[in-house]
């Protein structure tokens, strides 16, 4: 009798221990999901900003309508990406940056724009929402690692395995001029 209490107690502890890991696996997983929502809102707001950002300074830049159109076909095709593709979006959200810090350089050209009221509004709600954007990124990606980690260390990796839980992909910058400190002065 004993023996069969002591066997039924081993493994109590043991479908606790289960249970206990695979909350917190699922804990991770929605942390992760979290994160990743907390980067589409900054990503929307961005979305938002820039067609107010465009009609602004299309008064003043007749000649650059390549860069004006390349800063609106990245957004438009940025947002196309569905919303759980991590890779797909890192590389539009890299393309639509790039467009955006030509336009900023293009921008350098044009004295009146750059005093201009509502510019100089946009621009700074701009450079906010990229700060936002930065910070969601960071969080996401130490969000992935956490939940990365614990996929990967025994004894939680059982039961990822055992449960199906995946490793998560980080937000990673895809064009190496993204990783360089953008070098305009206004």
């Amino acid at each position: 009798m004993i023996p069969l209490l002591v066997i039924l107690g081993i493994v109590a502890v043991l479908v606790f221990i289960f249970i206990g890991i695979y909350n917190g696996l699922v804990r991770r997983r929605n942390q992760v999901k979290n994160a990743w929502a907390q980067i589409d809102v900054q990503l929307k707001r961005r979305y938002d900003l820039i067609p107010n950002l465009m009609e602004t300074v299309k008064g003043y830049m007749t000649h650059e309508r390549e860069t004006l159109d390349s800063v609106t076909k990245a957004r438009n095709l940025a947002q196309q990406v569905p919303g759980g593709d991590v890779g797909a979006r890192s590389k539009a959200e890299t393309e639509l940056s790039s467009a955006l810090s030509r336009l900023l350089v293009v921008v350098e050209n044009y004295p009146d724009l750059k005093a201009n009221q509502n510019f100089l509004a946009l621009q700074e709600e701009l450079a906010s929402t990229e700060n936002k954007i930065s910070f969601s990124r960071q969080f996401y990606n130490d969000t992935v690692l956490r939940l990365n980690n614990q996929i990967q260390m025994f004894p939680s990796n059982v039961v990822a395995a055992i449960t199906g839980f995946t490793a998560g992909d980080f937000f990673e910058l895809t064009a190496t001029a993204e990783r360089e400190a953008p070098k305009v002065s206004f």
